[in-house]
């Protein structure tokens, strides 16, 4: 029972469209797109009414873990007895990760072409800075980590494969049911149709396989060759 509870849950927000509610962090090719945790929170618990959220903390409670090459912190989340857990490293605007003091990289020099009308890079490397964490790095790790962490019940997890609109799932096909099967058959039988074509022709490999929103038209093709046959 719970199983299916928490695969409709997943479904419902595997569907929702959260893309008015992101924002982006970083610019150019390092642009990550993140849904604010507030209004996934929100929309969780819509669906998850009693779920919880744990930050996991260190032996001196804090709540992020670190070593020389940087700093990560864990979320956990509970909803109808299913836990996920996940894990965000500490970075900064360009997605770099940041350490307990200052720390930098090299990149290629650009420099605007005025002819090509556009940045070309000029041979050269440039050191960039990446600068230390703080609390309020980590804090904001935390926070988008329990919205990852979301992401694992389905909740604005096609942002994570980079992809514009949520999976659409479709609906089930109702077919017909057994006392519409007998009617089928019954006026098969009457108007003297030959099964097989009939079959065919609404493109199913049985009656039972028959669409809800088919039955109709079978219906009333079949009472109609019966006519014809009187």
């Amino acid at each position: 029972m719970s199983t299916d509870l928490d695969l409709k849950g997943f479904n419902t927000l595997l569907q929702l469209n959260v893309n008015a509610k992101t924002d982006t962090k970083g610019v150019g090719k390092n642009a990550l797109k993140y849904l604010s945790w507030s209004e996934a929170w929100t929309e969780f618990v819509k669906v998850y009414p009693s779920a919880i959220y744990e930050i996991v903390k260190n032996e001196k409670n804090l709540p992020y873990f670190a070593d020389e090459t940087g700093a990560i912190v864990y979320v956990r989340v509970t909803a109808n007895d299913l836990t996920h857990e996940m894990w965000l490293p500490v970075m900064d605007s360009s997605n770099k990760a940041m350490k307990s003091i200052p720390s930098s990289y090299q990149v290629k020099e650009y420099s605007y072409d005025q002819n090509q009308r556009k940045n070309v890079a000029t041979g050269k490397m440039i050191d960039k800075t990446v600068e230390a964490y703080t609390m309020f790095d980590i804090n904001k790790t935390v926070m988008r980590c329990l919205t990852k962490c979301l992401a694992m019940f389905g909740l604005g997890l096609y942002i994570y494969n980079k992809e514009d609109l949520p999976e659409v799932i479709p609906e089930p096909i109702k077919t017909v049911t057994n006392e519409m099967v007998l009617e089928l058959e019954e006026l098969i039988i009457k108007a003297a149709v030959d099964k097989n074509r009939f079959l065919i022709a609404f493109n199913i490999k049985k009656l039972e396989d028959m669409p809800m929103n088919h039955f109709a038209n079978a219906i009333k093709s079949l009472r109609a060759k019966l006519e014809k046959s009187k």
